[in-house]
């Protein structure tokens, strides 16, 4: 896959023009999984080996998953005890094989691309996303927080071997805020046994890169907006927040949780102003 097709997710306009990625994005922004599925399963069918697909693809599994359980709501976010809370969840067994198998199918394929040229951007790119998303269903879904810093960490590192190739793949960049972030987040005593390459666990440089994103990714700057909109809310700086969300609700209307979560921080803004 080309890097002009990674380019799509780092507009600032919907993604529904440029590509087949980019409407499987649009899709799943505006939470038409089943449509993303159709977009993906057409480019599948004609590019069997190419990894990214698969990568997008379970990502459709993973979104879909947690908007069911409840997870992408603004208030699991900000409460740290429903975060590390380990009551067990159903994930939907259906839904956890066929994500797995996306999983599996995406870094196999990009191994496999990565044995011939270890610095094949959109390989990299791929295992970015793989690896992340495999983060998020651990941590999130079955709630194996410590456990989840390990491929936290691998997609970490393909994001910098990314970009030491290539400083302007700004998608990249996602990942790396990301883990800046979130070890920024961890408590001290596990910060002691894990390294990150690159990663000092600045809260506030991770937010910085995430706002690079926001204003210079393609596929992923809607994400980074989502991202941010959440470092906000537990920052108490709601009105950034509503900034980000009122944005997002314009540009994927067809999306219900923009559109509730911007509902939720105003009617906050409005009762501070009383």
């Amino acid at each position: 896959m080309s890097r002009a097709l990674f380019a799509a997710w780092l507009l600032a306009a919907p993604l529904g023009v440029a590509g087949p990625f980019d409407q499987a994005f649009d899709n799943l922004y505006n939470f038409d999984f089943a449509g993303a599925h159709a977009v993906l399963d057409e480019y599948i069918a004609k590019h069997p080996q190419e990894p990214l697909p698969y990568a997008m693809r379970g990502s459709a599994y993973l979104f879909r998953e947690l908007d069911r359980l409840g997870i992408l709501e603004g208030e699991f976010f900000v409460d740290d005890k429903r975060i590390i809370d380990k009551k067990k969840l159903k994930p939907d067994p259906d839904i956890r094989a066929r994500f797995l198998t996306a999983v599996d199918s995406a870094r196999s394929r990009a191994q496999t691309v990565l044995d011939g040229n270890p610095n094949d951007r959109d390989a990299l790119f791929a295992m970015c996303i793989t690896q992340g998303i495999a983060t998020d269903y651990m941590a999130l879904v079955e709630r194996r927080q410590v456990a989840s810093l390990i491929p936290m960490r691998q997609s970490n590192n393909y994001a910098q071997q990314l970009l030491r190739i290539d400083p302007h793949y700004y998608d990249a960049y996602l990942t790396t805020g990301l883990s800046e972030y979130l070890v920024g987040s961890l408590p001290f005593f596990i910060r002691w046994f894990i390294h990150f390459d690159n990663v000092s666990g600045s809260k506030q440089k991770g937010v910085d890169i995430l706002l690079t994103v926001a204003r210079q990714g393609h596929y992923l700057k809607p994400f980074a907006k989502i991202l941010l909109s959440i470092a906000y809310l537990r920052d108490k700086d709601p009105r950034r927040t509503r900034d980000l969300l009122a944005e997002l609700s314009r540009q994927y209307p067809y999306n219900p949780l923009f559109r509730k979560e911007l509902d939720k921080v105003e009617a906050q803004l409005g009762a501070l102003a009383n």
